[in-house]
C-alpha cells in the first residue's frame, strides 16, 4: 500500500521493469520555481477556478509547457526526485568502482553487477549461451511430473500483497512470505495466482478494439522472441501460447477482488491441494520448490489455483514447454543480446505502454543495482544524502500527524468507545521508519561475477528466492523495511504495523526545511497522513494492533464505516478519464480513503504547528490555500494515453487528477477558496465523505 503509483519490485521480474521503466508512473518536478521555496506559482493557472477544476488550478502551466521526454510513459513530481536518486546513485556506484574493493565485498559486488550489465560488447559476444542450459532443460521434459518439476523450480518470491500490492506473477504461481494473517509473531508462505505476462486479465478478456489490438501485437511478440532463441514454427507456438494465457486469465481473480482480505484468508495444508486444485502432481511442485517440509499456505486465490492446476492436465505438454521456453527468454531479454532486449521494449514499452525510447542503459543498471543489491547501495545513500537533522525534522512532523490522527480518532461522533480504543491501540503501537532501515540486508550468500550479467540476475533470483524461504515459520521483527532508501516513494505495512518513509522522498518538493508550513504539511504531510491512513482503510482496518487478521469493531460501527466507504467509491466510479474506461471505485477504494483521511490529518496537524498564529502569505495566497495547492501538486502529471490506460486497469491508485479532486470531501478546502454550489467540484455537506 504506496503513496505513489505502483511500481514491481519483485526481483525475477527485474527484467520486465528495466524495459518498462520509461512506461513507469515516474513524474518530473518543475525547474521553473527550483528556487522558490513553498507552492510553486509558476505552475499554477489562476484562470481557472479551483471549485471547478482544482487540478488544473494548481498544475495548469506546468501541464501546458511539459512535454513528456521520448523515454517516459509520463513525467510529473516524482520524475525530479527520481532522476535525482539515480544520478546520485550512478555516482556511489562509480565512486565504489574506484576503490578497487577485494572480490566479494560489498563494494566489489556493486561495481560488478552495474559494469556486468553495462559491458554491451560481451553479452553480445555471448548470444544465447547463458539462456541455452535452461531452454534445453525445457526442451527434456518428458511427461506431466516433470512439467510439476520445472513449474515448481520456477517458483519465486515475486509476489507481495500488501506492501507493493502485487497480486500475480508471471510465472505459474508466486510466493510471498510474510507475517502471517492469523498468528502476525511469524513469517508464513503465501501463494499467490500467476502464469501472465500481460498487466492485468483484462488484457486478455475485454473485447475493445484497443486490447484486441494489443493482443494481436502480443502474439507477434511472442512469434519474434521465440524465433530470435532458434525456435521454428513461432507463429503456431505464438498462438498457442496465447491462447493459453487467455484461458489462465479466465481463472484469474481481478485486482478489486485480490484487495478483499477475508477472501484471501484461506489455510491450505499441503495435502489439501490435490483434492482442492487437482491436475497439478502437487508433492513434485512442492519437492521442486524447496518446501517439501511446509506443511500450510495461505492460498490467497483458491479458484485461480484450482483453475491454473486444473489447465497444467488438460493444455498440451508441448504447449507448456512453449510457454515455460517463452517466458524465460522474455524474463531474461534484459540480460541478453540486443535484438532480444530490443524486441521486448517495442511492444511493452512502445506498443503496451506508448514509450518511444527506452530509458538510458545507466539509469537501468542503476534499478539492477537497486533491485539485488538494494541495501548496500542504499547504506551508502543514506550515508551521503541524509543527514540527522533531516531525519529529526521528519520525524517530528510524523509525531505531529499521528498526534492529529488521535485527536480525530476520539473526536468520532459515531465510533463506540471500544472500537476507538482498538484504533488508538494501533497508533501506540505503530513503528515508523525514517529515512533508512535498522536491519539491513545481508548480501554474503549472494555472488556477483564481473563478466555474468545474465548469471547475476539469476543467482539474485534464487538468492532472494531462498532467504525468503529460510525465514519461514521465524519470528517477525516489525521494524524491518520493504523499501530501500534511494526509493522515491513512502508505504504502509499492515502486517507489520509499521510505516517506511525513505530519505529520496524526504526533500523538496516534498520536504523543505525553508518552506513554510503549509506547503510541507500539503506536500509530504498529506503523504505522511496518507500512510497512516492506510492503517485504518478497507484493507488496513482489518488487522488489529499486532497485526493479526481480526475484527475489532462493533457492528454498528463497521456499518457505518462500510456505508462511508461505498459513498468514496461511488463517488470515483463517476470518474471517466476516457470514453470507454472509467475510475474503478472499488479497485482504488484504500488509496483513496488513505488520501481523504490523510489530507485531513495532515490539515490538522500543519493547524497545530501554527500554535495558533496565521501562517505568512504567499503571492497572494493564504497559508490554508498554499496547503492544498501543495497537495495538488504532488499530482501535476502528464501521461501517454497506452500508459494512463493501463494505470486505470492495474493500479489500485487512482490517476493524479482525481487524487487532487478528493480535496472536495473537505469542508476546510470550500472555506480557503470560497467554494460555491453550482461549480463542479461543489459537493453540498451531506454528500461530503467524512471517514477519520
Amino acid at each position: 500500500m504506496k503513496f505513489a503509483t505502483k511500481f514491481p519490485v519483485a526481483i525475477v521480474i527485474v527484467i520486465v521493469i528495466l524495459t518498462l521503466i520509461a512506461a513507469a508512473c515516474a513524474q518530473e518536478t518543475s525547474k521553473s520555481d527550483s528556487s522558490r521555496h513553498g507552492v510553486a506559482i509558476a505552475n499554477m493557472d489562476r484562470s481557472v477556478k479551483p471549485g471547478d477544476d482544482f487540478y488544473h488550478y494548481a498544475n495548469g502551466e506546468w501541464i501546458k509547457r511539459t512535454a513528456i521526454p521520448a523515454d517516459r510513459g509520463s513525467v510529473g513530481v516524482f520524475t525530479g526526485l527520481s532522476d535525482l536518486s539515480n544520478k546520485r546513485t550512478v555516482g556511489l556506484i562509480e565512486q565504489v568502482a574506484k576503490s578497487n574493493s577485494p572480490a566479494g565485498s560489498e563494494s566489489r559486488k556493486i561495481a560488478d553487477l552495474y559494469n556486468s550489465f553495462m559491458a554491451e560488447a560481451g553479452i553480445e559476444a555471448k548470444g544465447l549461451a547463458p539462456l541455452r542450459p535452461h531452454l534445453d532443460a525445457i526442451a527434456a521434459i518428458h511427461d506431466r511430473r516433470e512439467l510439476a518439476r520445472a513449474l515448481g523450480e520456477s517458483l519465486r518470491a515475486d509476489v507481495d500483497a500488501l506492501n507493493n500490492t502485487n497480486f500475480h506473477t508471471a510465472n505459474i504461481f508466486g510466493l510471498w512470505v510474510a507475517p502471517g494473517f492469523n498468528d502476525s509473531e511469524h513469517f508464513t508462505a503465501y501463494l499467490m495466482q500467476g502464469g501472465l505476462q500481460l498487466p492485468d486479465r483484462e488484457y486478455y478478456l475485454a473485447d475493445t478494439d484497443s486490447m484486441r489490438e494489443i493482443r494481436t501485437g502480443y502474439q507477434a511478440h511472442i512469434s519474434s522472441m521465440l524465433k530470435l532463441a532458434g525456435f521454428n514454427d513461432s507463429d503456431a507456438r505464438a498462438a498457442r501460447i496465447l491462447e493459453l494465457e487467455h484461458s489462465i486469465a479466465e481463472k484469474h481473480t481481478s485486482l478489486a477482488e485480490n484487495e478483499d482480505i477475508h477472501k484471501a484468508n484461506n489455510t491450505w495444508k499441503q495435502a489439501d491441494f490435490a483434492a482442492k486444485a487437482p491436475g497439478l502432481d502437487w508433492p513434485e511442485f512442492f519437492r521442486a520448490a524447496g518446501l517439501a517440509q511446509q506443511h500450510s499456505f495461505i492460498v490467497w486465490q483458491p479458484g485461480s489455483f484450482a483453475g491454473e492446476a486444473a489447465l497444467v492436465a488438460s493444455a498440451s505438454l508441448e504447449t507448456w514447454k512453449d510457454w515455460l521456453a517463452f517466458h524465460l527468454i522474455d524474463a531474461y531479454a534484459g540480460m541478453l543480446p540486443k535484438a532480444l532486449a530490443d524486441e521486448r521494449f517495442a511492444f511493452f514499452g512502445k506498443i503496451l505502454s506508448g514509450t518511444p525510447e527506452q530509458r538510458p542503459r545507466w539509469q537501468r543498471g542503476v534499478l539492477l543495482v537497486n533491485t539485488l543489491l538494494g541495501d548496500d547501495i542504499g547504506r551508502l545513500y543514506a550515508q551521503r544524502y541524509f543527514p540527522p537533522e533531516a531525519k529529526a525534522e521528519a520525524q517530528a512532523m510524523v509525531a505531529n500527524i499521528i498526534a492529529a490522527f488521535r485527536k480525530r480518532i476520539e473526536a468520532l461522533s459515531w465510533m463506540d468507545s471500544t472500537t476507538k480504543a482498538e484504533a488508538q491501540a494501533k497508533l501506540n503501537t505503530l513503528y515508523v521508519g525514517v529515512g533508512y532501515p535498522e536491519i539491513w540486508e545481508d548480501y554474503s550468500r549472494y555472488e556477483v561475477k564481473a563478466d555474468d550479467t545474465f548469471g547475476n540476475l539469476w543467482r539474485g533470483n534464487l538468492f532472494e528466492y531462498h532467504r525468503q524461504v529460510a525465514r519461514l515459520g521465524s519470528e517477525v521483527n516489525r521494524r524491518e523495511w520493504c523499501m530501500t532508501p534511494q526509493t522515491v516513494n513512502a508505504v504502509n505495512l499492515p502486517l507489520q504495523n509499521a510505516l517506511n518513509f525513505p530519505a529520496a522522498i524526504l526533500q523538496p518538493p516534498f520536504f523543505d526545511p525553508q518552506a513554510p508550513a503549509a506547503a510541507n504539511y500539503g506536500a509530504i504531510g498529506s503523504v505522511i497522513g496518507h500512510e497512516i491512513s492506510h492503517t485504518f482503510d478497507s484493507e488496513g482496518s482489518a488487522f488489529d494492533s499486532k497485526g493479526r487478521v481480526r475484527n475489532w469493531w462493533t457492528p454498528a460501527d463497521l456499518t457505518h464505516f462500510q456505508t462511508a466507504t461505498a459513498q468514496l467509491a461511488a463517488q470515483y466510479d463517476s470518474y471517466r478519464p476516457f470514453p470507454d474506461i472509467a475510475v474503478n471505485g472499488k479497485q482504488t477504494l484504500g488509496e483513496n480513503i488513505a488520501d481523504v483521511a490523510g489530507i485531513a490529518a495532515a490539515y490538522d496537524g500543519y493547524r497545530a504547528s501554527l500554535a495558533g498564529q496565521s501562517g505568512p502569505v504567499q503571492d497572494g495566497l493564504s497559508a490554508d490555500q498554499q496547503f492544498f495547492i501543495a497537495f495538488g501538486q504532488n499530482w501535476g502529471s502528464k501521461a501517454r494515453e497506452a500508459a494512463l490506460r493501463q494505470q486505470v486497469l492495474t493500479d489500485p491508485h487512482a490517476p493524479g487528477e482525481y487524487r487532487s479532486a478528493t480535496v472536495r470531501n473537505l469542508d476546510s478546502w470550500y472555506a480557503a477558496f470560497d467554494v460555491k454550489a453550482g461549480e463542479k467540484l461543489y459537493l453540498a455537506s451531506p454528500d461530503r465523505v467524512r471517514i477519520w
